[in-house]
């Protein structure tokens, strides 16, 4: 995986995840994460991985649809599109490659201890930024019979 990070001078937060249908809850916690440095990333999973995670039905977005709506938003500065991957080593290998000063995760994330070992194996300050209270994609996607 080949990164041309330029961001020089400034802070870098990296947050990660599927983003599929999105909803004011996503909205929040980049716009929280976009207060903790200058320059946010977002780690964007692939559409196999969304699967692996969520099933069969998903995602209802396809991984380029994902990235122009993630981009259509404020906060966001830019997008990494990340192939299919398995096992944590992956994830570490990119985590070394970008070398954000910040990363941040949304409270209640299942994979927590993963994430705050990879801030740490950097230096990288952690972050959890409170859930608000809204439906999530999952949701969101029964009430509109998708799922």
């Amino acid at each position: 995986m080949e990164l041309h990070n330029q961001t020089g001078n400034k802070k870098v937060v990296l947050v990660g995840g599927c983003f599929d249908l999105l909803h004011l809850g996503h909205i929040s916690f980049l716009e929280q994460a976009k207060k903790l440095g200058d320059h946010l990333i977002v780690a964007l999973e692939s559409d196999e991985n969304v699967r692996k995670m969520k099933g069969d039905m998903r995602p209802i977005h396809t991984q380029d649809q994902r990235k122009r709506m993630l981009l259509a938003v404020r906060s966001v500065d830019e997008v990494y599109v990340l192939p299919p991957m398995t096992g944590d080593a992956a994830y570490d290998k990119l985590v070394r490659a970008i070398r954000p000063q910040v990363m941040a995760i949304t409270e209640g994330d299942p994979i927590t201890g993963k994430k705050r070992r990879q801030a740490g194996s950097i230096g990288a300050r952690f972050v959890i930024i409170p859930k608000i209270h809204t439906p999530s994609t999952s949701q969101l996607a029964k009430l509109l019979g998708l799922e």
